[in-house]
């Protein structure tokens, strides 16, 4: 039953959360509130999400659950080592596309600007390294329980679907030189095209 309630709980973040990243709920928005709103709305949404977030932890933590394995030294040490560069691998992402813009205090601060191509450094090898870097970090997780494996599943598919959906969107943002990119540079492994 704990598995539902996260199932359940991921669903509707997934869903809100993508709701309020829609090019459309935006455009509504700054129709609604005039642009001037819009300046701190990354920042918001990035908020939003995070302390929305939360709950789920809590269910994940707090509802009954049942080991699946737990890793032993020293190969425990070295998924923790993997997970470890994993969290460096997600700030050197966020820093190439631009920390500040990430969070949402460039736009608070300076008003939206076109966002930025960026297909050097990390991006270099992969389209998505934020996506791969924080899938990467939660399967090398040295334990597993029952909650966590449905949280890990849950993330998993609704992070294949938002790439899919952000695929489109830096199509239409970026046309021909976003296609051209995406037909050399691999989406998720390096070497492995697709």
């Amino acid at each position: 039953m704990s598995a539902f309630y996260i199932i359940l709980s991921l669903l509707l973040w997934g869903l809100v959360h993508s709701i309020l990243a829609s090019l459309r709920f935006k455009s509504f928005l700054s129709n609604l509130l005039g642009d001037a709103p819009m300046r701190g709305y990354r920042l918001f949404y990035n908020v939003f999400s995070f302390l929305t977030f939360l709950p789920i932890l809590y269910l994940v933590a707090a509802l009954p659950d049942a080991r699946l394995y737990s890793v032993s030294a020293p190969l425990s040490y070295a998924m923790m080592f993997g997970q470890g560069v994993m969290v460096i691998l997600l700030v050197v992402g966020v820093l190439q596309t631009g920390a500040l813009a990430f969070v949402g205090l460039r736009q608070l601060l300076e008003g939206e600007r076109p966002a930025r191509f960026v297909t050097n450094g990390l991006y270099r090898f992969i389209r998505h390294p934020l996506y791969s870097a924080g899938l990467l970090f939660l399967w090398l997780s040295p334990r597993m329980t029952v909650n966590s494996l449905t949280l890990y599943l849950g993330a998993t598919a609704y992070i294949l679907v938002g790439a899919y959906f952000e695929e489109r969107k830096l199509a239409r943002e970026f046309g021909a030189a976003y296609a051209e990119y995406r037909s050399k540079t691999p989406m998720f492994i390096p070497c492995l095209k697709g």
